[in-house]
């Protein structure tokens, strides 16, 4: 990788580094507010909620480490594995809670607990799905800030299909963010369209993990708290 390459990645990871942070620290609250509330689903201990955002913590690592410089993640292919990897710490929050909404009562399981823990999941959801498409589309942000055309892309933005006569356009982290945000509320694309089938797959697990967290929970939340 060349210098200039190296120093694309570096800028294009700084800007996702605030992101990382609200991610970790969503897992942190989830965990500090679960021992200070004695809650244990399925009898496991409040520190299994770190345990499940380490993936952000060395992420969050690597784009403060960026900061400076070039971070711990050198390849476009490194930074897709850690995003999985946080893709797979929210898989498997989601399978804890979903086992305690099956195997708990409504009078062990708390609406407060079950709201938390579907609130920290849910807003992991978005950032860490976020953050994939934007590491995946276009080669990655390093690749966007050398091309002048935006060839191939793996998503469509409206403005791609909006001529422009100044610099080019191109999306940034924030935008990601605003896919990822809609695509789990609608449960599918808005505004920007998957082109490619890693995009539509993607998309596709990120539905299906917010449905789950919002439909079953939310109706779980609702008797527990009428109860």
């Amino acid at each position: 990788m060349s210098m200039s390459e190296a120093e694309a990645r570096a800028e294009g990871r700084r800007e996702a580094a605030p992101v990382a942070v609200v991610a970790l620290l969503v897992m942190v609250v989830l965990a500090l507010v679960s021992w200070s509330r004695e809650w244990e689903l399925l009898g496991l201990p409040w520190w299994v909620w770190l345990f499940v955002g380490l993936p952000s913590l060395l992420l969050t690592i690597d784009l403060a480490m960026a900061l400076r410089g070039v971070g711990l993640v050198r390849t476009r292919r490194a930074a897709v594995v850690l995003l999985a990897l946080l893709v797979l710490g929210n898989f498997v929050a989601l399978a804890i809670l979903v086992a305690a909404l099956v195997t708990t009562s409504t009078e062990d399981l708390g609406g407060g607990e079950l709201l938390l823990t579907a609130f920290a999941i849910y807003t992991t959801d978005v950032i860490v799905f976020g953050l994939l498409f934007w590491e995946v589309d276009a080669g990655g942000p390093a690749a966007r800030l050398h091309l002048r055309e935006r060839k191939p892309q793996d998503f469509q933005f409206p403005q791609d299909g909006q001529p422009d006569d100044r610099a080019p356009w191109r999306p940034q982290v924030w935008d990601y963010l605003y896919v990822s945000l809609t695509n789990s509320i609608a449960f599918s694309p808005t505004d920007t369209m998957p082109l490619t089938v890693r995009a539509k797959l993607v998309m596709g697990l990120e539905s299906a993990i917010s449905a789950v967290t919002i439909l079953l929970v939310a109706a779980r939340a609702v008797n527990v708290l009428g109860s």
